[in-house]
């Protein structure tokens, strides 16, 4: 072998060392959700911005996206790890990083998920115990009753704990605000949830799963899904007349709001899965992510 071929060869392993150490490092991303992440750090950042009324300092700024981004993180990963059987049996997610065995053996990614839930719960202390404590719940609502009805409930739980955290990051204090906040969150989360469940129902019955609301008929499903779209968008007009944001605000939620209940309305009189899918696409950032955007952007603009 000539000494040019002997270098070709090296730089060959070498670049395919390199791809292969690329590919772990995104799928150890990949199973931290970071789209999720993202969406649940930017609402728990942004609760704490409407609850300060203004700009915050630096240092409770960083340790709360830090805390939030990383809990979210980890929280994200640990479903992802508890799900990795039921997801290997379905079309829609067999393709994943722990069910389809990319990351082998699945223990792999815990030190990983450990350590960004104990950092996280470390900066929340630091915040207030009391967001220290609602870090414990957040992580103890993502793990328990992993693909069961406890999981409507428990979702509820662990996607109201960024804003919790958020807030009393801030100001330990309940006021009419922050229910109303987690009562949109709360909404939210089963228009989520179900639509993308109504979208790919077959394959999560396929896969052995059978809980609410895949228990009911699609036409009882989607009626309750229109009349929480009607519920979500009241409590976002409800959120103006209580919080007293800008007109930005008043009209980020009368469109997203309309669209949102154009969307089921549409779900409602053609129940099919692209409907269903359109819907659980919309109610993603676009819809939850731009009502905490608006009302962020409507009290720092006012100052």
């Amino acid at each position: 072998m000539t000494e040019k071929e002997v270098d070709d060869n090296l730089g060959s392993k070498t670049l395919g060392a390199t791809l292969t150490r690329q590919t772990t490092f995104f799928d150890y991303i990949e199973v931290l959700k970071p789209r999720e992440t993202s969406l649940l750090t930017l609402i728990g950042v942004g609760s704490g911005i409407i609850t300060a009324k203004g700009w915050l300092s630096f240092d409770i700024f960083t340790l709360l996206f830090i805390a939030i981004a990383l809990g979210s993180a980890g929280c994200s990963g640990l479903t992802n790890y508890l799900d990795r059987e039921v997801d290997a049996r379905m079309k829609r997610t067999h393709n994943r990083a722990l069910p389809s065995r990319r990351l082998n053996p699945p223990e792999k990614v815990l030190p990983l998920i450990i350590g960004l839930l104990i950092t996280a719960l470390a900066l929340a202390w630091f915040l207030n115990p009391v967001c220290f404590v609602f870090g414990l719940i957040g992580i103890m609502a993502s793990s328990l009753w992993r693909k069961t009805v406890s999981c409507n409930f428990l979702g509820i739980i662990a996607g109201c704990i960024p804003v919790l955290i958020g807030w009393f990051a801030v100001n330990p204090v309940f006021c009419q605000e922050i229910w109303l906040l987690c009562l949109l969150v709360s909404i939210w989360i089963p228009v989520h949830v179900w639509s993308v469940m109504m979208a790919n129902r077959e394959d999560y019955i396929n896969a052995g799963l059978s809980y609410f609301p895949l228990s009911l008929k699609v036409r009882n499903v989607v009626k309750v899904l229109f009349i929480l779209s009607l519920c979500l968008y009241f409590i976002s007009i409800l959120l103006y007349l209580v919080g007293k944001p800008g007109l930005l605000y008043l009209l980020t939620a009368n469109i997203l709001g309309l669209l949102m209940v154009y969307a089921n309305a549409r779900l409602l009189f053609s129940p099919t899965a692209k409907a269903a899918w359109q819907v659980y696409k919309f109610s993603a950032f676009p819809y939850l992510g731009l009502i905490f955007i608006a009302l962020s952007l409507d009290i720092l603009l006012s100052i």
